[in-house]
């Protein structure tokens, strides 16, 4: 018997620093998908610090000499910005590609958990690259270090850990293969993707390594498509077969699947009426025959009044956040069933509702043909149509109203109507947090299917302008309109600098109302009585109740190097507008409105909890409103007649 042979020593190896071979790697990485394939990070964001700047900053720098456009480095201005930069790109391109992130050790890192955050809630795909204290410790206690007599091996960085889908520290440069792959995995997965970790202590990231040269090979993640299981798409046929009064409700699942021929195909075919999420809107344009809109607490009446008498609920690639179903109050009948199309078994599992664990495209292809010559019948097609036209004609009398705002300012349902007009089908709107978000979701009229980008998994004050300057990497033959308030705009408005250095296009309509109009009108409603919501000065009698302050936010963002144009009314609005799109520069456009003039009401409701007791009659008057909806939510346990809820 012969002596088992030995594999020879490794000669085909290259010598780098980690980082330049996290560099390297990362510029060879693809994700392909129906054919099409493209390189997974479109390049670096970074913020240099004395964490990053001799280590990833040294290889990037290297890269952008000896590999121009491998992976191409952009300087932000706020590391939370630089997140929500390249969420939005991700998003954009239905999260086959994205970019990296870099920053220093401590602030500079734990800034991004914001961001991380809201790529993880959103499952939209960012690679962060945080600095983090010496693995050897010869330096310790460093600079920015967290020190607990508890621990040594715990970092400011250990709190990306509850907000990331993949968390690593490679103390060593042996570990950096493994948790690079481990990366592009969840990166790359539907299901499963998020925000991913790879903490990178200062004193690794200039460590020399021999590597092996496949590592650094061009390497292809193919994005799969899963099938619905035969058994579930059965299950799911019959109960939709059975319903009288369906209701489909097209999540952002839809879009990024591609899955917006085949919803049109299904709706279609069977005349269910399609509601829309806030990640969904798109799925279907505003006027499609079975488009009924937004649905939920920030919905369409139309959407709503289907919603509660639905007798069947066909999710598809929807999460049911708690504005998609009303706190659980939208879906009224006391039998009602779900059906749960989504890749991720989390989602589709919600409700009780029969699973189909399976990409958007796929299972709605499959089940149009299973439903071939089954549809609801004529009359609730006529009322789905006409609660959709009804609600149309609510959007243009919220647009076009007859009376103008207190002291001849416009309402935001004014400013949303006209750069919904001035805007071009394929342009793109971008907003996050406030009252807008809302708003948008109710009558903004999309037109296309990426043409609404609305952050609302989060809802992040601060996102709109850096996400906005994603959306317009991702789509540089696009206008995008990027609407903010005057809250997120003090927040975080630092990315315009990033747009001007870039060159990037954008158009940002700054909503000035002196205070926070979303929070103000919920106080109001909830007996709180508008407190701390509104920009003023602090009078004699101790309270912030005096004047408005003199903010001048247009002084405010020329001092950022973009164009500035005030408008007052309608016809200067729109004037600007038009200017602003026929530009190549970034362009801010300041308008100032009425807040108290209310968008028109969903008839559906949010649980947000009233003190249970107070001296405050309106907080007594609004905790009794609160008790009535309260007793209206449902737990969505319906079992199905049909067999197992899980495939």
């Amino acid at each position: 018997m012969s002596a088992p042979s030995h594999p020879p020593a490794r000669t085909d190896t290259v010598r780098l620093t980690v980082s330049q071979a996290v560099v390297r790697f990362l510029g060879r990485q693809y994700t392909e998908r129906d054919g099409q394939r493209r390189r997974l990070f479109a390049g670096c964001l970074g913020i240099f610090g004395h964490g990053n700047v001799a280590g990833l900053g040294q290889a990037l720098l290297q890269a952008e000499i000896d590999d121009p456009g491998a992976l191409p480095y952009v300087l932000g201005r706020n590391e939370q910005a630089m997140v929500h930069t390249a969420v939005a790109f991700a998003r954009a391109r239905d999260r086959l590609q994205t970019w990296a992130v870099s920053t220093s050790i401590g602030p500079g890192a734990t800034n991004m958990v914001t961001g991380a955050a809201l790529a993880t809630i959103n499952r939209l795909p960012v690679l962060l690259l945080p600095a983090d204290t010496f693995a050897t410790r010869a330096a310790g206690p460093l600079l920015q270090e967290l020190e607990r007599p508890d621990s040594g091996d715990l970092t400011v960085n250990d709190a990306f850990r509850p907000v990331s889908r993949y968390f690593d520290r490679i103390w060593r440069p042996e570990q950096l293969p493994g948790a690079l792959l481990a990366a592009m995995r969840v990166l790359t997965d539907p299901a499963e993707t998020g925000a991913v970790t790879l903490a990178f202590p200062q004193d690794v990231q200039a460590e020399a390594f021999d590597w092996p040269v496949e590592l650094f090979a061009e390497r292809t993640w193919h994005v799969a498509r899963p099938l619905p299981e035969p058994a579930a798409l059965q299950r799911a046929v019959e109960v939709i077969r059975s319903a009288r009064r369906p209701l489909l409700v097209a999540g952002g699942g839809v879009i990024y699947s591609g899955a917006t021929d085949a919803l049109d195909a299904f709706a279609t075919a069977t005349g269910i009426p399609v509601a829309q999420t806030q990640a969904g809107k798109g799925a279907l344009p505003f006027d499609h025959p079975q488009s009924v809109g937004a649905i939920g607490s920030t919905g369409t009446t139309a959407a709503n009044a289907l919603a509660r008498d639905a007798d069947v609920v066909l999710g598809v690639g929807t999460r049911y956040q708690d504005f998609t179903t009303a706190s659980r109050t939208a879906f009224g009948d006391p039998g009602v069933r779900f059906v749960n199309v989504n890749v991720a078994a989390m989602d589709a599992a919600k409700h009780a509702g029969v699973t189909v664990q399976a990409d958007a495209r796929e299972a709605l292809t499959a089940l149009t043909g299973a439903l071939a010559g089954w549809s609801v019948d004529d009359a609730y097609r006529g009322r789905a149509a006409e609660l959709a036209a009804e609600w149309e004609r609510t959007v243009e009398a919220a647009y076009h109203p007859v009376t103008a705002g207190e002291g001849g300012r416009l309402s935001q349902n004014e400013v949303i109507g006209l750069v919904n007009e001035v805007s071009g089908p394929r342009d793109v709107v971008v907003c996050a947090a406030g009252s807008m978000p809302g708003d948008l979701h109710k009558m903004w009229r999309v037109r296309d299917r990426k043409g609404y980008h609305v952050e609302y998994g989060y809802s992040c004050m601060g996102y709109e302008i850096a996400g906005g300057l994603g959306v317009a990497l991702a789509a540089p033959d696009r206008d995008v309109f990027v609407m903010v308030g005057d809250g997120s705009w003090l927040m975080m408005a630092t990315e315009l600098v990033t747009a001007v250095q870039e060159g990037v296009k954008l158009v940002v309509v700054l909503v000035q109302n002196h205070g926070f109009a979303s929070i103000g009108a919920l106080s109001e409603q909830l007996g709180s009585q508008r407190f701390g919501t509104r920009y003023r000065y602090r009078s004699r009698s101790g309270r912030l109740d005096g004047g408005v302050l003199p903010v001048d936010l247009a002084a405010n963002a020329a001092s950022l190097g973009v164009d500035v144009l005030v408008a007052q009314d309608a016809v200067s609005f729109e004037a600007a507008l038009r200017k602003a799109k026929a530009s190549d520069r970034a362009t801010v456009v300041h308008v100032e409105t009425d807040p108290l003039v209310d968008a028109p009401s969903s008839g559906s409701w949010w649980d947000v909890p009233v003190g249970a007791v107070s001296t405050l009659a309106s907080t007594q008057e609004a905790r009794t409103v609160y008790e009535r909806a309260k007793a209206r939510q449902h737990p969505y346990l319906t079992p199905s007649e049909h067999g197992p809820a899980h495939s």
